[in-house]
């Protein structure tokens, strides 16, 4: 890695595929080093970063010896983390609270910041973190990391910054400088709309397996073509077969509907299907910003015209990843990767804030 004298180095902490760091790079800042546990995101990871140093490695095992090439650039560095979030999600509330081991995983960070004692910090979460034990955890955060730098906190909208989601985060940015930050301000833009994201990808079967797919006859929005592959498609286009008693169910909820559209005797193997939350069995509704892309299994989004679920690749252009962005592994931990990545767009703007707080 030669970075620019003036560039802000970054090392990003449990950077699953790197959504976070493909936005601070597009911001300019040069990431050095990622560090993530799950070896198929580490595959994905170095499949698209291939100049950054990856570790594939338990961060609770990074310790002074993996962070030496780092300190010669402190007064640059920017380290962001987005640790574990499942426990803090409003929809798991049976491992939301102090007992949950992977809650406490952002004391690594932290641990790693207190050694390199970088110029700036980030951190990510989902916005549950706020209120789970009465904020315990971010109170924790905070208290850690205040004496050393000046904090700003907010809750962000992706969609507000032209990604075509309704997908909330929380971000903590802090400065060891004393600089003021201010998150972005929002565009005064029309939200980017699920069919603007996805309709010139073609169409696709039930089960539909092939990685890479020609793009379609249908002419792309703006938004699309700012994704689009100058190969003449892209990779990641499949979906999962689904059982014909699921395709049943889809044919039952229209555009914007979900679960409770469907015919009670097709649910008849949930034990209490009035415990079923609301993203389950919905279709997107092909004029709005799509709602959370999260577990697909879980959730079951359904294509906003066709009787299917949504595409690995269509996540991906949900979450603003530009098609040439090759995910790795199964169809399982592709789909999963997708929907843990901080969009790309999110943090392009977070990061971009930052590199004109610091060149201020």
């Amino acid at each position: 890695m030669h970075p620019a004298d003036s560039s802000l180095i970054g090392i990003d902490l449990f950077s699953g595929a790197g959504g976070m760091s493909l936005g601070a790079r597009r911001a300019g800042v040069t990431v050095g080093l990622a560090v993530e546990n799950d070896p198929v995101s580490v595959h994905t990871y170095r499949s698209n970063h291939s100049d950054t140093r990856v570790l594939n490695s338990d961060i609770r095992r990074i310790d002074r010896r993996h962070l030496l090439p780092w300190f010669q650039f402190a007064h640059r560095l920017i380290v962001f983390a987005g640790p574990p979030c499942q426990g803090f999600s409003w929809s798991n509330s049976r491992t939301r609270n102090a007992s949950n081991p992977k809650n406490w995983l952002f004391e690594e960070p932290i641990r790693i910041i207190k050694i390199l004692k970088p110029e700036w910090v980030v951190f990510e979460n989902v916005r549950g973190i706020v209120d789970t034990c009465g904020g315990l955890f971010l109170c924790a955060i905070r208290s850690h990391l205040e004496s050393d730098y000046l904090l700003r906190s907010a809750l962000i909208n992706a969609m507000d910054y032209g990604v075509p989601q309704d997908r909330t985060r929380f971000f903590l940015v802090g400065s060891r400088s004393g600089i003021d930050f201010s998150f972005p301000p929002v565009p005064q833009a029309d939200p980017i709309t699920v069919d603007e994201a996805i309709r010139d990808l073609p169409s696709l079967p039930n089960g539909a397996s092939d990685c890479w797919q020609r793009y379609g006859a249908v002419r792309p929005s703006s938004y699309a073509l700012k994704l689009r592959s100058d190969k003449g498609g892209c990779p990641n286009h499949l979906v999962t077969k689904n059982a014909d008693t699921v395709l049943r169910r889809y044919a039952h909820v229209p555009q914007g509907g979900n679960w409770e559209c469907i015919p009670r005797q097709l649910m008849d193997n949930y034990k209490n299907v009035l415990r079923c939350h609301t993203g389950i069995y919905r279709r997107l509704d092909p004029q709005k910003p799509s709602t959370v892309i999260g577990n697909f299994r879980k959730n079951m989004l359904i294509h906003p015209y066709e009787d299917r679920g949504i595409s690995v690749r269509e996540a991906a252009r949900i979450q603003s990843f530009p098609d040439a962005y090759r995910f790795r592994g199964s169809i399982g931990f592709q789909q999963q990767q997708v929907a843990n990545a901080v969009p790309p767009l999110l943090a392009e703007s977070v990061f971009d804030s930052i590199r004109g707080s610091a060149d201020r």
